[in-house]
């Protein structure tokens, strides 16, 4: 493997060249896009260059849906190709076999599997340049992995058009293992003397413009060139996700696992499909990240109270949702100041060393030993053993990524209104069997 070399120029300079010879050697380029940063940000550079030197006739790009995905990565793909009517699309949606780390059972699953079209997360697409089953060009098996489809697919595709590059969004500094797959000097299928470049057959050849990239230069440029970007990042950020491990690719591989839980949170609705659809994904959401140890453990991101935090959480909700928590939470911060619950002398205690001194009274309804308290001002945190009797805005915001709508995580008790709701669907589907 060989070592790091810095040149003389910066990493923007570096790929428009490489993009630049990348057009002149090949009559056809094909860009592959997830509607991730890095693809994202290789389709608005290589599309700037083909469009000022007239060559967009040579620019192609597809996309594959995993079915499974952020609402707002399909939004922004779909908005992308909308707006490239001048290049040649194509999407595909095949029912390709997906490595699931989700699963105790199986290590895989099919997106758009004809016969669990009831619980699709999403509908299939109907735009023109949807390549599904029923229409797929290329020599094609349902069940074969993503990965070797997308070999095919631009095998298929260098066959009917001429010589490819197939122009990738993959940066080394995302693993050693890509490091090496890009850098090494002993590859046996390089092409020509090109060190960002893999052949895959006489026609087809994988290129990495942009392989030598950090995270930060991906958002310097698209802030400099004002390039559209998929919206989630913003989410992410405000969720305090780390930029370099923002992620919007397939969310069941083990990659993905430790951010899997943010469905909950940015895309609930989203989150509920995929409960239902994809084998323990609701298991690898709680114990695939921070929550495994725990949820008194998690962590507050960067920049957040709890308060703040939860503020966050609540606007990513659908409105009725959303109005059924904030309700939830204004009977909790208003029985703690008003009425008051009871706790140990132990809890008390500790809470007094931590400066959350609560409010004792002498009486209370409740047949217990417990001291009754009421709290002046609503706690953010409370880092104390019997974490969940003390009220706190994390435990709030913990609420609703667990998915508790009825709040049970908090001490609340069904309502008269949810448990009739809950009656009529059990009524309901007893009348199916």
């Amino acid at each position: 493997m060989s070592s790091k070399k810095y040149l003389n120029k910066n990493v923007y300079d570096a790929a428009m060249e490489r993009i630049e010879y990348i057009f002149s050697e090949f009559p056809n380029v094909l860009i592959a896009f997830s509607g991730g940063k890095d693809s994202g940000l290789l389709l608005n550079l290589a599309y700037d260059y083909a469009k000022k030197h007239n060559k967009l006739d040579q620019l192609s790009v597809y996309f594959l849906d995993y079915e499974a995905q952020y609402k707002a990565t399909m939004d922004y793909v779909t908005e992308v190709f909308e707006s490239l009517g001048d290049i040649n699309k194509y999407w595909l949606a095949l029912p390709n076999s997906v490595p699931s780390a989700t699963s105790m059972t199986t290590g895989y699953w099919i997106p758009w599997d004809e016969s669990k079209r009831d619980i699709w997360v999403r509908d299939m697409p109907q735009q023109d340049y949807v390549v599904n089953e029923h229409n797929v060009p290329f020599e094609y098996k349902p069940g074969t992995d993503d990965y070797t489809v997308q070999e095919g697919f631009t095998k298929w595709f260098s066959k009917t058009h001429g010589k490819t590059a197939v122009m990738i969004g993959i940066r080394a500094a995302e693993s050693l293992d890509r490091y090496r797959a890009i850098k090494s000097n002993n590859k046996v299928n390089g092409y020509k003397d090109l060190n960002y470049a893999i052949k895959k057959d006489d026609i087809t050849t994988n290129v990495y413009p942009i392989y030598d990239w950090e995270t930060s230069d991906i958002w310097v440029a698209n802030a400099k060139f004002a390039y559209s970007y998929n919206s989630i990042y913003d989410l992410m950020h405000l969720a305090g996700v780390p930029i370099d491990s923002m992620r919007v690719a397939s969310p069941f591989l083990s990659q993905g696992l430790s951010s899997l839980e943010l469905y909950k949170a940015i895309e609930p609705d989203t989150w509920a499909k995929m409960v239902g659809r994809v084998n323990g994904v609701n298991f690898a959401g709680i114990y695939g990240g921070t929550t495994a140890m725990g949820w008194k453990s998690i962590k507050l991101p960067p920049g957040h109270t709890w308060k703040s935090y939860l503020d966050f959480l609540l606007k990513t909700l659908p409105e009725n949702t959303r109005k059924d928590y904030q309700r939830i939470f204004k009977t909790s911060i208003e029985f703690w100041k008003n009425k008051g619950g009871v706790l140990s002398e132990e809890t008390i205690s500790e809470l007094e060393e931590l400066g959350l001194s609560p409010i004792r009274h002498d009486s209370t309804n409740y047949k217990t030993d417990k001291t009754p308290v009421t709290f002046e001002e609503y706690p953010d945190d409370a880092d104390v053993a019997d974490f969940k009797s003390v009220p706190s805005y994390k435990r709030m915001a913990i609420t609703i990524m667990k998915n508790d709508h009825t709040a049970k995580y908090m001490g609340f008790a069904k309502t008269k209104a949810q448990m009739e709701r809950r009656k009529k669907a059990l009524e309901k589907y007893r009348s199916l069997l």
